[in-house]
């Protein structure tokens, strides 16, 4: 009965972006693992920022950690593309911890463990949002990293929402395969050369429980003052 009723409770994070967010399936339900997964340069980054806007206006509180940003830079970045968090990040809904990327394979796996440890104690936020794990997966032994992902699994079955974006090289598709299915939504970005320019891509690969259909690929541009904004396919293609 109790898990019924979480169930008709559950909200979404989604962008805030109703053109985007119609191509995720309407957002992606609060107690989810989610991973961005693409190229460098393919807008992880930035899909992500947009879903720590789109959740901070509907009121979730996000713990973000950051290997590409002071808490200074994250601040300015967002709001050159229209999210400005700082009433936010001033009023507490949102806390930054920029974590080290440059550590040596045995500073990644003391680091790993510390991490996991500080994101368990998170309870008063409703969304971990890391960015990236990367520099921290190189380094370890697989096992590690699939413990570290069923370990976060298990904080979002007490409904916390996770999401985390990882570079395409940092496993081999035989791991990625294992950690996809470990995950409830997955989001795959690349870049793509149509014509002669450069198209980011989003490929909304699954989103379970998401409100409506998924499976979409779509291409998009980031703007000064406005993020992220869906290109039609006859545009990028003309």
């Amino acid at each position: 009965m109790a898990k019924a009723a979480w169930n008709e409770t559950r909200r979404v994070v989604a962008t805030g972006n109703p053109e985007v967010d119609k191509k995720i399936g309407g957002g992606i339900p609060e107690g989810s693992l989610s991973l961005i997964e693409g190229q460098s340069d393919s807008g992880k980054s930035v899909l992500l920022q947009q879903l720590v806007w789109g959740a901070l206006v509907e009121n979730f509180r996000i713990a973000y950690y950051t290997t590409e940003n002071t808490t200074r830079s994250l601040l300015r970045q967002m709001e050159s593309l229209g999210m400005n968090i700082m009433d936010h990040f001033l009023l507490g809904k949102l806390n930054v911890y920029p974590v080290p990327s440059a550590l040596t394979p045995e500073e990644s796996m003391t680091f790993f463990s510390r991490l996991l440890s500080h994101i368990s104690r998170q309870t008063s936020y409703d969304i971990i949002a890391m960015d990236s794990l990367t520099s921290f997966v190189s380094h370890v032994p697989e096992r590690d990293t699939l413990t570290f992902f069923t370990a976060i699994k298990n904080i979002c079955d007490e409904n916390k929402t996770m999401l985390i974006t990882l570079h395409a090289y940092a496993f081999d598709e035989s791991m990625f395969i294992r950690i996809r299915s470990i995950c409830d939504a997955h989001l795959r970005l690349r870049i793509e050369e149509v014509g002669d320019q450069l198209v980011k891509v989003l490929e909304v690969a699954k989103v379970r429980g998401a409100e409506k259909s998924t499976g979409n690929i779509v291409s998009f541009e980031v703007e000064p003052g406005l993020g992220m904004r869906i290109v039609p396919i006859t545009k990028a293609k003309a």
